[in-house]
């Protein structure tokens, strides 16, 4: 491991921002955390907001300075990724903003039912592989996750320069009828993004200079709590998300 890595690890953990929590706090138990957010870490009553996948933490950053009545918190895995968002919101003292490295799977022992109001989604892995289909974050398996933590008609968005990913979720949606309000297959060229959409991640950055189309979807789980699992038959095709294109490009 290298020596900056390792220098950015160590600095995470001087970052108020910043919680790691080990292990055996949030496997198979409640971390202390949880539920208590707003008053013991944010001090304030302002509604929660996730990114999940957040990387470098620009999204977060970028929606905290925009909406400062909101606390934003990014979660990912990859505490070397996430050091650059902890340190701009140390810099800028931004006390609306959070970052959480902890696997996705163990939401539910980090947020009590009801603590979040939304959750966005930027630019996932978009776990091509049918045989890894139940890692999508919007899969049957997430969405479970999401329905505990979400308050009533909290919005999931999703960004996504995956075409695949973005008709998957679409038959996630349709599958399991739930309300969506927007299903953009491009962003730009329809001129739907607006200042927060046009929000742009190194990974959207270099997307776009691909030529590829960005696409926003934004729906809600409704009243529903159980998401049985299913097979999608746009798994069978032999070629996902234009790879040849991509390589020509």
């Amino acid at each position: 491991m290298g020596k900056d890595k390792l220098r950015r690890f160590r600095e995470n953990l001087s970052f108020e921002c910043f919680v790691q929590p080990e292990f055996d706090e949030v496997f198979h138990r409640d971390h202390p955390l949880k539920g208590n957010w707003r008053r013991d870490f944010f001090r304030n009553d302002n509604p929660i907001v996730l990114e999940l996948g957040c990387g470098k933490g620009e999204y977060t950053v970028a929606l905290a300075e925009r909406d400062p009545m909101r606390n934003y918190i990014g979660i990912d895995i990859k505490g070397a990724r996430m050091w650059r968002g902890a340190r701009t919101a140390t810099d800028r003292r931004m006390h609306n903003v959070g970052f959480l490295r902890t696997r996705i799977e163990f939401i539910n022992a980090l947020f009590a039912e009801g603590e979040v109001a939304e959750i966005w989604i930027t630019f996932p892995d978009p776990q091509l592989k049918t045989r890894r289909a139940r890692k999508r974050l919007t899969s049957p398996v997430y969405l479970a996750y999401y329905a505990r933590l979400l308050e009533p008609g909290g919005a999931i968005n999703l960004k996504t320069d995956s075409k695949h990913l973005y008709a998957y979720t679409n038959e996630v949606i349709r599958r399991f009828g739930l309300p969506c309000e927007v299903s953009e297959p491009d962003i730009y060229g329809t001129g739907y993004a607006d200042e927060v959409l046009s929000i742009k991640t190194a990974y959207e950055t270099l997307f776009l200079g691909m030529g590829l189309p960005i696409t926003y979807t934004r729906f809600s789980l409704g009243d529903r709590r159980d998401f049985p699992w299913f097979d999608w038959e746009g798994d069978d095709e032999t070629e996902k998300d234009s790879e040849a294109e991509r390589q020509r490009r």
